[in-house]
């Protein structure tokens, strides 16, 4: 039992300091979203053009853009003030 309420707490605690974002790391994801929001719109166009393979790069790299983007806003976090 005693094990049980550990992990709880330590997981509560790590999950408190994920939640601790800085304005400009939540601005970045936040942008990062966007990013990614914009180009699946523009996939979906191309795909409802029948363009099928220029729809799956563009998401592609729309989504490649988003993730370095937020790898980037997670540094932030990291990096000393």
């Amino acid at each position: 039992m005693k094990k049980l309420i550990a992990t709880a707490s330590a997981a509560a605690v790590g999950l408190a300091l994920a939640a601790c974002d800085s304005p400009a790391e939540n601005a970045m994801e936040d942008q990062a979203e966007a990013v990614e929001d914009q180009a699946e719109m523009e996939a979906d166009a191309l795909d409802d053009a029948g363009m099928e393979e220029q729809a799956d790069m563009v998401e592609e790299q729309g989504e490649e853009r988003a993730d370095a983007m937020e790898e980037q806003a997670d540094d932030m976090d990291a990096a000393p003030e």
